[in-house]
Order: C-alpha cells, then structure tokens, then sequence
C-alpha cells in the first residue's frame, strides 16, 4: 500500500550547496508540508541525480520496470521527481510502456528549494494526492504541476521560467488538485501500449533525428541521414509544410526509413489534403512521409524511436501514429 517515489534529479533536487550536489528523494519528501498528514506510507528510492537532458530512454525503461514490481508488490500509485527540461517527453515515454491502472504521476519544480516561493513541495504534494485517488487510475501517465493535472500524451513545457510552465495546448488539463481533493474532469481515451522488454542495446544504437524547418532552410543535413539513422521526425511550418526543394529530399529518405511529419507549432495537427503545392502536406504525405497527426515532434520522436528500435517496419510504424497521433 502507500506510493513510491523514485528521485531523478533536477531543479527540485538542487542542494544550493556544490555544483554536484543533491537532495535525496528523503530530503524532497521531508521538505513538503502536510505530506506525513496525507497518511499515506511512502517508500523513497533515489535512482540516478542527474540534469533531465542528461536521462536516456534506458534509465527511463529501468523506473517503469521497477514502477511495474513496487505496484505488484502493492503500491497504490508511483511518483517521479525529475527536472523539467525533458519531462514531457520522459512522461510520454512511460505513458507508451505503462500497463497499469495505478496512477504513475511524474513532477518537478522550476524554483530550486532554496528560492522564494519554491515550488516542489506543492507540486509533490499535489503528486501524492493524485498518485491515491481513485479518480486517477487508468489514465497512465500524468503530470502534476501548479495543482493542475495534465495526461502525459498531450503536456509540454511552455515556458521557461513560469511555475505554470506546463500546459496541455491541445486540450487543457484533465484534472485539478482543489483543496487537497483531486478532480478528474476528461478521461482520455488509453491508447495501444508498446512492449517494454525492448532490447536495450538496440535501442542504444538506434538513431531518430528530429529536423525543424525554418525560413530558406537548405536542408544539407538530410544528404546522408539514412545511412546514420533509421528514422526522421520532421517539424514543419504550421499545418506541415516545408520549402518546396526539400520535398524531393524528404521522399527520398522516406522510400529508405520512416519519416514522421509534424508542425513546429506546439499546437494544433498536421493536415492531410488541404494544400496541395510542392512542399505541402498533401505533396509530403504523397511522397511517403508518414503523418505525425497532433504530436508535436518531440513525443513524435520519442514513439518513432520505440517502434524502429522494435524493428517496427513502415506500415506498423504508420499504423502506430495513427493511434497515437
């Protein structure tokens, strides 16, 4: 019974003291007030303190296995401390591999404790809470931010700065923390869940590149992708569109890997069939790109990754972004 909560690092395990030093998850925990008042037994296991741009996919495959053993051993829920830089792609990640109904709820701060106003101990407060209520299981993954509940699927970082960083641009929170009460307003739909047991060293060696279009882009980045990567997320302008000479190019590497488009724009799908000049949508879309639907192109990489490292070919691969874009 209780939660267990795994330490990753980042702005809420900054000490304030030497660059390299953190603070245990014991030391997060015991920071939050009214956290021993929940009743709720917590098990803390720090796992690896590092800046979340310094995390791989497999230390986040290692937290979902032992997340997968602590609810079997009879943890009602699970939270992750982590920094924030990489959390919505982390909480993707986990929200791919989870086959739980227990909440696996993943915070952080973007004030270090030591900062007036330091937001942690509220956003792991909030975390607990959600992590019990029965309201929040079966809905995967979720982030727990400024008393706000977001699904992993559709959460980014919006700001760099704000304690409101967190947003869900495409359709608002699921759920809010009022009160000390959680308040699950949407279910999302749970998508088709990926195999966990993905070979690590496979996974170590396989390569997605994520390119952004950008104005008068020459795309010479694309001449030899296919012969380092197995596969390409492209962000392009608004509704998916890039310059038209980097149609050829693109199709090109779409007839030697899977190339996921996506928009740029942090809001919002790609279309299908409503512009049709070189460049466009439609023209990319013919020309074997495969449509990344509403992920934006970071969580789009995080799947393509997953499914080229599962050996996933490009009808599998089409067929998976369907379900989840």
């Amino acid at each position: 019974m209780g939660v267990t909560l795994f330490a990753l690092g980042g702005t809420i395990s900054v000490s304030g003291g030497a660059a390299d030093e953190r603070l245990t998850g014991a030391d997060i925990a015991a920071a939050v007030p009214g956290l021993g008042g929940l009743g709720v037994p917590l098990d803390v296991r720090d796992v690896r303190a590092v800046p979340s741009g310094s995390l791989t996919f497999a230390d986040v495959l290692d937290v979902v296995q032992a997340a997968s053993r602590a609810v079997a051993d009879g943890a009602d829920g699970i939270v992750v401390t982590q920094g924030t830089d990489t959390l919505e792609e982390t909480a993707f990640l986990v929200d791919l591999l989870w086959r739980h109904d227990a909440p696996f709820v993943l915070t952080g701060a973007m004030r270090q404790p030591a900062m007036a106003g330091a937001d942690g101990p509220a956003n792991v407060l909030a975390a607990v809470r959600v992590a019990v209520a029965p309201a929040a299981r079966g809905l995967g993954a979720l982030v727990a931010f400024n008393d706000e509940v977001h699904a992993a699927r559709w959460t980014a970082k919006s700001h760099s700065t704000s304690t409101a960083a967190f947003v869900s641009p495409n359709a608002g929170p699921v759920g809010h923390v009022v009160e000390g009460r959680v308040r699950i307003l949407a279910r999302p739909e749970r998508r088709a869940l990926l195999p966990l047991d993905t070979d690590r060293t496979r996974l170590a060696a396989t390569r997605v590149a994520l390119h952004c279009a950008t104005l008068d882009d020459d795309g010479t980045t694309h001449t030899s992708l296919a012969d380092t990567h197995q596969g390409l997320v492209v962000a392009g302008f608004g509704v998916g569109h890039v310059p038209a000479h980097l149609a050829p190019v693109l199709g090109d590497l779409a007839a030697r890997m899977p190339v996921v488009l996506t928009s740029r724009t942090g809001g919002g799908s790609v279309l299908s069939h409503t512009y049709r000049a070189p460049g466009s949508e439609t023209d990319l879309l013919g020309r074997g790109l495969i449509d990344g639907g509403m992920l934006d192109p970071y969580k789009a990489r995080v799947l393509l990754r997953l499914l080229c490292a599962s050996g996933a070919e490009r009808t599998r691969v089409a067929a998976a972004f369907v379900q989840h874009g």
